[in-house]
């Protein structure tokens, strides 16, 4: 049982009991029964109005909730249609109380959401006005009077930042030209001319209409304004150039050059109009001194024709450069000709320049070999032959990759000009060709002359025997070295016929082709050979026989040996004399072995 009921039946029982109390109340008193019944109606009235009254009270309770709930519905049904939300589903089970709060609250939060998506609304219209104001785009599409979905928003939100970087970029950019546009009338010397100009230069930069028109006409007057700009730097570089040239036809002194400074530097049209009065004053200062400026035009054009590569005929077909008779129509025929010079020269700057290269690596080649046929750089010891070296391979490398280089320039400018490049009357690549081949001829010619010596030498020294040619040494003056004074007095000790032979060489003889025993062997009775020991070949020893019995016989002061077939013999020298070595070669040359010729002057140790 609910206490609500338990209550209400106790309240029945307290009616009841005070009834019951009410009517003993009447009987002790004595009131009669006609006042009993007319009081007790009076009570039965009394809680009956007022129970009415509760009733009534209650009732209106129930129809104000009533009246709530379908109010909320309503409004819970136009929030969600105008928030775009699902329908709200209402609890069946729950109170009439219950449903009336839980719809007053969903329609309170829903209210909220409204407000806040309304107020969001408004913010970025505002912005997006103002961002459309600047950039004069078309507003957002979106119904002012309508709730804007979350999807909505975020697209506008979205929307609004991309107007704002773009904003941040047209602005910048704005800023770049607007500086490069104050800048470029600056050197132009001049003033906003246009209410568009005036808008750029003079007023503030966040009052400027940003829009795509404004900025592509900023691009077309910073254009205009650097083609006039460049306009004026181009013709104070030719009138630049020109002063260059007439000061030093001229030959102006610096002094003047110096009171020029400014104006060489700068292009503005202030500077332009100082150049072209320098100009015309100079060309004035051209006609009175035509010979000297002619000369001087055509030293450059001598100079143009080196870099060029001009042939002799060539030059010669410019007949002006050899007339003397100098004149206005003749200087202005040399200018002609130095123009179109410079303009040949600069349209083949690179082919040149790498025939200079070229011809100065070639050359730099051809005087490392020269100096490598040199001697004396061995004693160098600066370092200079291993960066000699190293340059010549380099140079090595380089020249044919060059040459590969430049044969592809030849032939695409030749496939240009349909005419051969020829450096100074010669096709190029067939001067390149010949200076190998000359280059190739002259190491075969060398290679030859050494051969040549080598065998001439070779002959010599079966002949006359091999003089020692030690490598240059440093030493002191008076010092001799113990071996070779050992030497020395062991072969002062020979006789009269070894000094003569050394005074004929004027140099100490060493071994001939032919074995000879040391000193020390002969002491020992041992005959070897110094390199491996072995005795002579029979056949040496038998043509030697007659150069043996000729010095042991005819030789004074020469020991004399007991014949062996292990007998030793060194080519040491001839005899004493030239006119004796002239008669015996002339005997020698009768025999039949040419062999003979060249051991006739084999002596006995």
């Amino acid at each position: 049982m609910r206490k609500s009921e338990v209550i209400a039946a106790e309240s029945v029982a307290c009616l009841n009991k005070a009834l019951c109390h009410l009517k003993d109340i009447w009987e002790e008193i004595g009131i009669p029964e006609d006042q009993r019944l007319e009081r007790t109606n009076v009570v039965k009235n009394h809680v009956k109005s007022l129970l009415d009254m509760m009733i009534v009270e209650e009732e209106s309770l129930r129809k104000r909730l009533r009246t709530s709930i379908e109010k909320c519905q309503k409004e819970l049904s136009q929030l969600c249609l105008e928030l775009q939300l699902p329908p709200f589903q209402e609890d069946r089970s729950s109170t009439m109380l219950q449903q009336e709060k839980d719809l007053r609250m969903h329609v309170e939060v829903m209210l909220k959401e409204k407000n806040q998506r309304m107020q969001a609304l408004k913010a970025l219209t505002e912005q997006d006005q103002d961002l459309c104001d600047v950039l004069c785009f078309q507003p957002f599409s979106v119904s002012a009077g309508s709730v804007p979905s979350l999807e909505q928003l975020d697209k506008f939100r979205q929307h609004i930042s991309s107007l704002t970087a773009e904003k941040e970029r047209r602005h910048k950019e704005f800023v770049t030209l607007k500086k490069q546009i104050i800048l470029c009338m600056d050197d132009l010397d001049q003033l906003p001319e246009t209410s568009f100009e005036k808008d750029v230069v003079c007023e503030d930069e966040e009052s400027f209409c940003l829009s795509k028109e404004n900025i592509d006409s900023l691009k077309v007057l910073l254009h205009q304004l650097e083609s006039r700009k460049a306009e004026n730097e181009c013709v104070c570089g030719s009138y630049r150039e020109k002063i260059h040239e007439l000061w030093e036809r001229l030959q102006t002194p610096q002094e003047e050059r110096d009171a020029m400074c400014e104006h060489m530097t700068l292009s503005k049209q202030r500077n332009m109009q100082a150049l072209q009065a320098e100009v015309r004053r100079l060309e004035e200062l051209k006609l009175k001194n035509i010979q000297n400026v002619t000369e001087a035009i055509r030293n450059e054009i001598a100079v143009f024709w080196d870099k060029c590569f001009y042939s002799s005929d060539q030059r010669q077909a410019f007949v002006p450069f050899y007339d003397d008779d100098f004149s206005e129509e003749l200087l202005s025929l040399h200018d002609a000709e130095i123009v179109q010079l410079k303009q040949y020269y600069e349209d083949h700057k690179d082919l040149f320049e790498g025939v200079h290269k070229w011809e100065e690596s070639w050359r730099l080649f051809l005087e490392l070999e020269e100096k490598a046929k040199d001697p004396s750089r061995f004693t160098n010891r600066g370092g200079n032959l291993l960066k000699e070296e190293k340059q010549r391979a380099d140079l090595v490398k380089s020249l044919p990759k060059l040459e590969k280089k430049l044969k592809a320039e030849i032939e695409q400018w030749e496939h240009e000009q349909n005419r051969e490049f020829q450096v100074n009357g010669q096709k190029f690549m067939q001067f390149v060709t010949d200076q190998w081949e000359l280059y190739r001829l002259e190491k075969e010619r060398e290679k030859q002359e050494r051969q040549l010596k080598k065998s001439k030498q070779t002959e010599v020294d079966m002949v006359y025997g091999t003089v020692v040619r030690t490598p240059t040494k440093r030493r002191f003056l008076g010092s001799t070295t113990p071996c070779k004074a050992r030497k020395l007095n062991a072969t002062s000790s020979t006789g009269t016929s070894n000094s003569t032979i050394r005074s004929v060489f004027g140099g100490t003889v060493c071994h001939s082709p032919i074995s000879r025993p040391p000193i020390s062997a002969c002491k020992q009775g041992n005959v070897r050979t110094p390199g491996h020991g072995k005795p002579p070949h029979q056949g040496l020893l038998e043509r030697n026989k007659e150069n043996v019995c000729h010095l042991t016989g005819g030789v004074a002061g020469m020991t004399k040996v007991p014949a062996s077939p292990q007998r030793n013999f060194s080519i040491n020298s001839v005899a004493s004399t030239y006119s004796e070595f002239q008669r015996d070669l002339s005997k020698s040359s009768k025999s039949k072995h040419v062999a003979e010729i060249l051991n006739s002057t084999i002596i006995q140790l």
